[in-house]
């Protein structure tokens, strides 16, 4: 399983008129997220597309709001990958609020496709090399 966790302040233009982060900006958090995870292990989403050619287009995203967060607030951002990906990938996502309150949860697949093709593949092996030691017993 690989894990990371990246901190950050909600800025003003993402909240509501209430002060709530915006629902609709939860999804921009996630692909924080999940870039940040990647770029921590060296794998760059901008190097996937033009050194390896493969993008990475969403298949689903599922949220689950459980307490608000707030303009403001510092907040954590926990980006899991709990299993080799094959043709795709799955990113879980925890949010947790300023006090360490679990606030939003959430699962994002992505699918690895061919750029020139518009056909999916499975994960480039480069990828599988940095992913494999957290993944001790699983095989693609």
């Amino acid at each position: 399983m690989f894990s990371h966790e990246i901190e950050f302040r909600v800025r003003y233009a993402e909240t509501d008129q209430m002060g709530y982060v915006y629902y609709g900006n939860y999804p921009q958090y996630f692909e924080v997220g999940r870039v940040e995870a990647l770029r921590s292990i060296g794998v760059a989403y901008k190097n996937m597309e033009s050194v390896l050619g493969v993008m990475m287009p969403v298949k689903s995203l599922n949220i689950k709001y459980l307490r608000p967060i707030f303009y403001d607030e510092l907040i954590t951002l926990k980006t899991t990958i709990s299993k080799m990906p094959d043709t795709e990938i799955e990113f879980n996502v925890e949010i947790f609020n300023e006090v360490g309150k679990l606030a939003t949860t959430g699962t994002v697949i992505l699918a690895f496709v061919d750029i020139e093709v518009k056909k999916s593949v499975k994960i480039p092996e480069s990828l599988v090399l940095i992913l494999s030691p957290f993944f001790k017993n699983s095989h693609v």
